[in-house]
């Protein structure tokens, strides 16, 4: 994924109202009105929410009579989903450092800890 693309898709993902709006529209295409309909904002700014959807390729829009209808478009999810699953792949590696420092700190306690010393301190 082009480096512009993936800028505009998690910045059209950083709006609660667009993501809602794709949730929706996971379900079938929707017109601007049954999209406007939950949310305390004008047709418009939906509208305007719509484009910036558009412009990052997570919906197309198509007319149909007097309807425009908008329609989920998932393979920038997918390919967005890809580029994270590098940082996964990192965090789980830095979670298993750590799981083995914590278990080698684990086994110094009890290597120096006697027998009936439940503080691991060991006698001074």
């Amino acid at each position: 994924m082009a480096v512009a693309q993936l800028d505009a898709v998690f910045g059209a993902l950083a709006d609660p109202t667009r993501r809602a709006i794709l949730t929706r529209l996971s379900l079938g295409e929707a017109t601007v009105a049954e999209l406007a309909a939950p949310f305390s904002v004008t047709q418009p700014a939906i509208s305007r929410h719509l484009k910036v959807l558009e412009r990052a390729g997570l919906i197309s829009r198509t007319r149909r009579a007097t309807a425009r209808l908008s329609h989920l478009e998932a393979e920038p999810l997918k390919e967005a989903t890809v580029w994270l699953a590098g940082y996964r792949e990192f965090w789980e590696e830095s979670y298993e450092r750590l799981d083995e420092l914590l278990a080698a700190l684990q086994e110094s306690v009890t290597d120096r800890s006697q027998p009936g010393d439940p503080t691991g301190r060991g006698t001074t």
